[in-house]
């Protein structure tokens, strides 16, 4: 019996000066199975005014294997109808592209305001978005977890899942509070997009991957990231993370390895945040990092 095929998919960071029509282009040149669109360039087409009824046009039978990303998923108040409008947006976009799932990424995405809290710089009067800064873990999970529950409505409504992504430098950024608030949401069409270079970053296991139901993960962005003071240091994608994959600390066949115990079976999906990647002919680097994962995941 034939092996199938690894599913190996690119998000648009792997080309990341390009555009949709690019990006799009690039990932089926490089062979890959799939792409996973990110909100700045898909945001960027569509206020260009180009209706998203063209997407399939360009897709032209590639996947999309997921749909990011709604950012500070903790906002109250007004910023929290913004958010769920938010939701709701690439939600339709997920139907028309037939992505199955959207992202939703834990705050502040602002890393200077974790380092001003952090430093006791962050005043009362200081107007940027805090997320749950300075609230106890369960207090921050159960103002996380409505939101969640509220955006998991939402997709429901669009046949979508919701997979949340605890970003290395925010409050809620270990994969212990993704199960949280999964379990405070309590909506059974949310799950994680288990990223190593977050969870890799903040001291996450082998042994908590080893752990995780294979249902629960909704995708797998494989990225390589650089040694760092786990003590001190607020995690810095534009440092940490400026690495080609393969080329960092991150032991990713450990993990690729770890994952697959679980049973998982859905989308490996290529990051990347180097800036000298970035510079480079991106069809050649979409190529590298498709014969990259093929190897990984193979």
């Amino acid at each position: 019996m034939a092996l199938s095929k690894p599913k190996i998919s690119m998000n648009v960071t792997t080309t990341f000066h390009g555009n949709v029509v690019t990006d799009i282009q690039h990932a089926r040149a490089a062979g890959f199975g799939a792409v996973e669109l990110q909100s700045p360039k898909l945001y960027r087409y569509l206020d260009a005014g180009y209706d998203m009824q063209t997407l399939p046009g360009l897709l032209d039978g590639l996947e999309v294997s997921g749909l990011g990303a709604v950012l500070d998923i903790e906002r109250q108040d007004a910023g929290r109808s913004v958010f769920l409008a938010e939701v709701r947006r690439m939600c339709e976009i997920a139907v028309v592209v037939g992505a199955p799932v959207v992202q939703l990424c834990t705050g502040p995405l602002d890393r200077e305001v974790v380092v001003d809290f952090r430093a006791g710089r962050l005043t009362d009067d200081d107007g940027r978005y805090r997320a749950t800064l300075g609230l106890d873990e369960r207090a921050a999970v159960r103002v996380a977890g409505a939101n969640v529950r509220d955006a998991a409505d939402i997709a429901s409504g669009y046949g979508l899942d919701i997979y949340l992504e605890p970003l290395a430098w925010a409050h809620l950024n270990r994969c212990r509070h993704a199960l949280q608030l999964i379990e405070e949401a309590g909506r059974d069409n949310v799950g994680i997009a288990l990223d190593t270079w977050h969870f890799w970053t903040t001291g996450d296991t082998l042994d908590e991957v080893r752990a995780l139901p294979a249902e629960l993960i909704k995708a797998v962005h494989l990225s390589d990231g650089l040694d760092l003071d786990r003590q001190n240091d607020v995690p810095d994608q534009t440092r940490h993370r400026d690495v080609v994959i393969g080329g960092g600390a991150i032991p990713l066949q450990q993990w690729v390895d770890a994952i697959k115990t679980t049973g998982y079976d859905g989308w490996w999906v290529s990051e990347m945040f180097s800036t000298r990647a970035n510079e480079q002919d991106p069809l050649a680097m979409a190529t590298a990092m498709h014969t990259l994962l093929a190897t990984l995941v193979g």
